[in-house]
Order: C-alpha cells, then sequence, then structure tokens
C-alpha cells in the first residue's frame, strides 16, 4: 500500500513559485498549464517537512555549519547507491550546481579558455561559460533510431582543434534522458585525460534513473581523474528542495579545493541555508522510502504518456528516457517551423513546456515536458495537445 500522497493538486499559485506565479512576467498567457521548469508538483517527504518544522521551531536561524552527523548521512547515501565515498573534507557545500559550475569554471579557466558541453543540454551551461567570457564549443550529440549518443570523433578533435582547458558533462543527460554507461564515461575520461581537460561532473539527477540502467558516478568509471575532476551533486532534484539551496561539490584534489573555496570566499559566501541543511539531512536519512514511492509514480506517469502517444498521438515520437523525470518529445513530424510549434503549444494546446531550441538549435522540434505531477495534471495536458493537434491538421 502507498505511504504517500501523489495524485492531490496543490495550488502552488500565490506563493512566488516560478513555475506558476510568473506567466505574465515570463510572455506567457494566464491560462496556460505549466509543465516546464524542473521542479515537482510533487510535496516533498513529510520526513523532510517535520525536520524543517523542528528546526523552525527552534526559532533562531543564525549561521549554521553541517558537523560531522550531516556529512555521514550524505556520504552513506552516495556510497550506498552509487558506491561512491570520497573523504567528507572533500565536500563544499554551494546554493547550487549552477552556481558551482559557474565557479568552477572561474576558478579553473580563464577569460577566454574554452569551455566544451554537449548539446542539447541543460541550457544555463552556456549562459555559464559565455558570461563568464569563456569561449563556448559544442560537441553535438548524435539523435540516430530515436536516441542519442556521444560522437567521441568530434568531441576530440574540438578539443584538440580549440585547446579545451574544462569540459561540462550532463549526467544523467538532462534533457534527452540518457544515462550514460560506465563505458562510455571511461572513454569521455580518456580523451580529457590525453589533452588535461578537467571534468565538472552535473550528477543532479543521479537518483532519477528507470529499471534497467546504473548511474556510474563519474570518479568511479575514471579513477585516474579524481585529481582532475569535480562531482556535482544535490537533493534537490531528488526530493524537491531546489528552493532550499543546499548543493554538495566534490573536489577530491587538495588544490583544485582550495582554488574552488577562493573563488567562493570572493563571491561573499560562507555558510549555508540553515532549513536547507536540515532537509538535506532529512533526505538522505529518512527520504528513501517516499523516493521510491516517487520514482514508481513518475513511471506511471511516462507509461501513460507512452500509452497515449501511441494510440492518439503516434506523430510524436518520445525519446525514451533512461533517467531524469523528463519526457523529451520530438514533433518533427507535424512539419511546423519553430514559431508554429510555439503557438501550437503555448496559444493552441495552452501548455507552457520548455522549448527544444533552448538546449541548442539542432532541436527546435523538440518539447521537454516535466512529469513530476499528479497524473490528473498529465492527463489534462496531452488531451489539451490532442486537441490542439487536431485542429491544426483540420
Amino acid at each position: 500500500m502507498d505511504r504517500y500522497d501523489f495524485d492531490t493538486v496543490i495550488d502552488r499559485r500565490g506563493t512566488s513559485c516560478l513555475k506558476h506565479d510568473f506567466k505574465a512576467e515570463r510572455g506567457y498567457p494566464e491560462d496556460v498549464l505549466p509543465l516546464w521548469v524542473a521542479d515537482m508538483d510533487l510535496p516533498t517527504a513529510p520526513e523532510i517537512t517535520e525536520a524543517i518544522r523542528r528546526a523552525a521551531d527552534h526559532g533562531i536561524f543564525g549561521y549554521t555549519v553541517p558537523k560531522a552527523d550531516y556529512w555521514e548521512a550524505v556520504l552513506s547515501w552516495y556510497d550506498g547507491h552509487f558506491g561512491y565515498r570520497p573523504d567528507r573534507h572533500s565536500a563544499v557545500i554551494t546554493p547550487g550546481v549552477v552556481f558551482a559550475i559557474s565557479a568552477a569554471i572561474r576558478a579553473f579557466t580563464d577569460e577566454g579558455d574554452a569551455v566544451i558541453v554537449q548539446p542539447p543540454v541543460y541550457y544555463p551551461f552556456f549562459s555559464a561559460v559565455t558570461e563568464n567570457n569563456r569561449r563556448l564549443v559544442k560537441n553535438e550529440l548524435v539523435y540516430r533510431d530515436g536516441r542519442y549518443t556521444i560522437d567521441f570523433e568530434d568531441f576530440e578533435n574540438k578539443i584538440k582543434e580549440n585547446n579545451v582547458r574544462l569540459f561540462v558533462l550532463c549526467s544523467p543527460h538532462n534533457p534527452v534522458g540518457r544515462v550514460w554507461t560506465e563505458q562510455e564515461l571511461k572513454t569521455v575520461g580518456e580523451i580529457c585525460g590525453r589533452h588535461g581537460v578537467l571534468v565538472i561532473s552535473d550528477e543532479i539527477h543521479s537518483d532519477f534513473v528507470r529499471s534497467g540502467h546504473r548511474h556510474t558516478v563519474f570518479t568511479n568509471a575514471c579513477p585516474q581523474l579524481r585529481d582532475r575532476a569535480i562531482v556535482c551533486t544535490a537533493p534537490s532534484k531528488s526530493f524537491n528542495l531546489a528552493g532550499l539551496q543546499i548543493s554538495h561539490i566534490f573536489i577530491e584534489d587538495r588544490e583544485l579545493r582550495r582554488r574552488f573555496r577562493a573563488v567562493l570566499s570572493a563571491e561573499g559566501y560562507s555558510e549555508a541555508n540553515a532549513l536547507g541543511l536540515a532537509a538535506s539531512r532529512a533526505a538522505y536519512e529518512k527520504g528513501i522510502n517516499w523516493l521510491l514511492e516517487c520514482r514508481s509514480y513518475i513511471e506511471g506517469n511516462l507509461q501513460y504518456l507512452k500509452a497515449f502517444l501511441a494510440e492518439r498521438l503516434p506523430q510524436l515520437r518520445l525519446v525514451e528516457p533512461e533517467g531524469t523525470y523528463f519526457a523529451w518529445i520530438d514533433f518533427s513530424a507535424l512539419g511546423l517551423d519553430r514559431a508554429a510549434l510555439n503557438r501550437l503549444i503555448i496559444h493552441k494546446a495552452h501548455l507552457w513546456l520548455d522549448a527544444g531550441h533552448i538546449f541548442g538549435e539542432r532541436s527546435e522540434q523538440f518539447q521537454r515536458i516535466v512529469l513530476a505531477s499528479p497524473r490528473t495534471i498529465i492527463v489534462r495536458a496531452l488531451t489539451q495537445l490532442e486537441r490542439a493537434i487536431k485542429e491544426e491538421s483540420e
């Protein structure tokens, strides 16, 4: 019997919620159903809520620094789930993974240096490079037969041709849903090792891996690069805690860690969010049952979407996800250009999704849908989409 309620629709309007309360500010009609930004419309584990409540009842929210028992909870989670247990002194807390990536770019490259990414990819990767005045290099993933793979030859050539200094890896990959195999990661590591490229591995979606697949921490696949890699993790996606701003960045090399901390110090960041620390510890100590049920529920949403597309919208092609809680859907069979597709999604289907082109220019025929919502919301969204596509074709 299920212990947690994921079916109840919680009204998030009026809470300054980015996902629901900023339609007009982002240029969208007020009637759109938002399934775009990667946070869940599902309540977090009550065990976490209770931990936050206890911390709030204390009534004092001064500077808070985690002690050994906090790190034991975090490291035990990664050891138990992924066989990854670095020394706790290698961990650095930041307010988010994107913050950490931007800080690492400043710490380990100079202005004008080349940084490589793999589109279609989480779009803040692009701005983290360009807004820090680094040169963006793209190793496009290969989309063939409904699946994405890495073009390793192009990856190595781009590194050599551009004297790339740093690679930002998305693992599992957002938005295409690949869970890179250990061999794929080894090949990436071998190429980066040959050319002295430092690797930042964004592993924020590692807890959302579907049955039949296994997430491998980058430095477990490539132990020879432990002194040339940064592993970025967080409880934010796993337990819907993004607003509490806690991420755990593992930097095993002492000198890299010193340089990274120097950038954080220059930014004026030191102590973490006190309630975020309480929530994070509770998540890792008591959140496993909730996470398992949540993954099962989202899997049910995915299966519903697959059946709906097969039966009622066969012209749309789902890229079968191996991980994350996204559906990455190919709309190219509709024969619409980017502007027409966006009009269809926004003004006819009344949906707010993430348009594919923001993840990379070659993906303008795709849309990303967040599946971490009550089932009725997914049903409503797909029904609206079906109606709009039928009207478009009439």
